[in-house]
């Protein structure tokens, strides 16, 4: 049977691929994360374009660009998307709060001790209860809230990626402080660091565009110091602070992170961990679509969560060996 018009328009995979065109503007770049060639995606833009009667995008030099066709065409898209989420978030209100899926995205530079032990008690009361749980970016986080394939982000805020807060809601963890991770004894005394005295030795630091690389970036800017020069980059915490110590590099990590950490075994390897001044706080929060929590095992889920820290707090746990 010949698809109809809206058939050749609405199929998942063609909007997958003008949707991911539209989110690079990069044909190459597209097609390597679709993972298809080339030339097979601008067929299938152009068989898009044919189909509705207009260009979608136009090139302006190297730049590909969105035209009024596309923008119109990428609003509907988008909505469409919604709808079939909100349609799959409430044929999933109606199933049993101890079995099915919960998909979480923890952002890569987060401590997850706590949530491993949460998960594993979880597990042990509820055997038919899947958690999948995946380390992910900042832009992999956001990106997987838009298309519904977590239903809780496990990250830190205010996040300026998150720009639309109107689908969305956040349940607070703890608030957290960057603290200064250094090897100056000079400074071993101080419990706060000017971030003006940061600058004796380069940084390990997160890859460009994590998050406490972009609020460390603007407090330097916003205090109107110039940052210190990173040498190395790693996605996590363990990482940076292992390679900090063993080439005596200066860093900043979550004090969250930090409070196990054996202040004599640091001291013995001449690392010292103070405050910065002025101190560069942010909260660890659940993130989730607001009728998720209509959703029986994310409610109680997120339920058990609370109990959890009720019987001993977050910070207490971090501290266990």
């Amino acid at each position: 049977m010949k698809k109809t018009k809206q058939e050749n328009i609405f199929s998942s995979r063609t909007l997958s691929y003008f949707l991911q065109l539209a989110e690079t503007m990069n044909y190459t770049q597209a097609a390597q994360i679709l993972g298809i060639t080339q030339p097979a995606l601008t067929q299938q833009i152009k068989k898009l374009e044919r189909t509705v009667g207009a260009p979608l995008f136009y090139s302006i030099g190297k730049k590909l660009k969105l035209s009024a066709a596309g923008e119109i065409m990428l609003k509907s898209t988008k909505e469409i998307y919604e709808i079939l989420n909100n349609t799959a978030d409430e044929i999933e209100q109606s199933n049993s709060s101890n079995s099915g899926d919960i998909n979480i995205g923890v952002l890569a530079s987060v401590q997850v001790k706590v949530f491993e032990q949460f998960i594993a008690k979880v597990y042990q009361e509820n055997p038919g209860l899947k958690i999948n749980l995946r380390m992910l970016t900042r832009k992999e986080i956001w990106e997987s809230l838009e298309s519904n394939t977590i239903d809780l982000a496990i990250m830190y805020l205010p996040d300026s990626s998150i720009k639309n807060w109107k689908t969305y809601d956040f349940k607070k963890i703890i608030s957290d402080d960057l603290m200064y991770i250094h090897h100056n004894k000079n400074l071993s005394g101080e419990t706060k660091v000017k971030l003006s005295d940061t600058l004796d030795k380069p940084w390990v630091t997160y890859p460009e565009g994590y998050f406490l690389d972009i609020i460390l970036n603007n407090e330097y800017k916003d205090q109107l110091v110039n940052r210190p020069k990173s040498v190395a980059c790693f996605s996590t915490p363990s990482q940076i602070l292992r390679f900090s110590m063993e080439t005596g590099l200066n860093t900043a990590l979550p004090g969250s992170f930090m409070i196990d950490k054996d202040a004599k075994k640091l001291e013995d390897n001449n690392t010292w961990v103070s405050k910065l001044n002025p101190n560069i706080n942010f909260d660890l929060a659940f993130v989730y679509r607001h009728n998720k929590r209509a959703i029986p095992r994310v409610s109680a889920f997120l339920s058990s969560f609370d109990e959890f820290l009720r019987e001993k707090d977050y910070l207490s746990r971090l501290k266990e060996k």
